[in-house]
C-alpha cells in the first residue's frame, strides 16, 4: 500500500510526535500529584530516561505509546500497511532496547514500572494500579 501523504507532509506530521510531555505522561503525573507523591522528570542519566523519577520509592515509570512500544493485545498496537520491513525492525529495535533499559535500572536497583496509555482511560482503576506498582 502506497502511503497517501506526500514525503513532506508525512516528514511534517512524524516530526509533531512528542517524546516527553505527552498527554498520557501529563495525566499519570497529575494523579501521582493529586494522590500525594513527589518526583522528578526526564532524568538522562538513568537508563533509559524514565519519564517519571519516585526516587523516595526507588520506582520509575515509563508512560509507553501503545503503538510505538507495542502493547500486547492492544487495540492501540495496530501495524503500517506500508513499508513493512522498516516497521517490523523499527518496532523490533524499540522492544528491545526498552527491554535493556528496565534490566539496566534492575541492576542499579531501580524497579521500574511500566505504564500504557490505553490503561488511564479509568481514573480509579489506574489509580490502584500505581498504588500498588510504586509500593511493590
Amino acid at each position: 500500500m502506497v502511503d497517501h501523504l506526500t514525503k513532506e507532509k508525512r516528514s511534517w506530521n512524524m516530526s509533531r510526535i512528542r517524546g516527553k510531555n505527552t498527554y498520557p505522561e501529563m495525566r499519570v503525573r497529575s494523579l501521582l500529584h493529586l494522590m500525594g507523591y513527589r518526583f522528578k522528570l526526564h532524568q538522562s542519566n538513568l537508563p533509559g530516561k524514565p519519564d517519571i523519577i519516585l526516587k523516595k520509592y526507588k520506582t520509575v515509570i515509563f508512560v509507553n505509546g501503545c503503538y510505538w512500544h507495542r502493547h500486547p493485545n492492544c487495540k492501540y498496537a495496530t501495524f503500517p500497511k506500508s513499508n513493512q520491513n522498516y516497521w517490523i525492525e523499527k518496532f523490533d529495535l524499540n522492544k528491545l532496547r526498552d527491554k535493556s533499559n528496565y534490566a539496566k535500572l534492575r541492576r542499579q536497583g531501580w524497579k521500574p514500572q511500566v505504564v500504557w496509555e490505553c490503561e488511564i482511560d479509568d481514573s480509579a482503576v489506574f489509580k490502584d494500579k500505581l498504588k500498588k506498582d510504586i509500593a511493590s
